[in-house]
């Protein structure tokens, strides 16, 4: 018989057993923001009060694309996870489970929405 002592049997999984990797998905997802999101800026506002054309132009190139895509699905991801955390601490019951059902579909729905738009401009 093994005997393990309760700091012991919840050391590095939290009471959910997924803090540790939540953190990090965190960490990792604000870090890649953080680098993905100045470049953004600088792109878009570029772009910010020109034409239609030369909009369109700028978000048809690769690079503007695919940094664009990579900050919808990170940031969107990011969005919910945070999100979540801030409903499971502050929502009980069914309200807490309607609204992460809405934030997740939120997400969902506005990164759907602009990668299809991201493609239609690109292709």
């Amino acid at each position: 018989m093994r005997y393990l002592t309760a700091r012991k049997r919840a050391e590095g999984l939290g009471s959910g057993h997924a803090g540790t990797h939540h953190h990090w998905s965190m960490t990792l997802s604000a870090a890649g923001l953080a680098f993905l999101v100045p470049a953004w800026l600088i792109i878009f506002g570029r772009a910010l009060g020109q034409d239609h054309a030369t909009v369109l132009e700028t978000f048809g190139r690769p690079f503007p694309a695919i940094l664009t895509g990579l900050l919808l699905v990170i940031g969107m991801r990011h969005f919910a996870m945070g999100a979540t955390v801030m409903i499971e601490d502050y929502l009980h019951g069914f309200a807490r489970k309607a609204a992460i059902v809405a934030v997740v579909a939120l997400s969902w729905v506005i990164g759907a929405t602009g990668l299809f738009a991201l493609i239609k401009i690109a292709l």
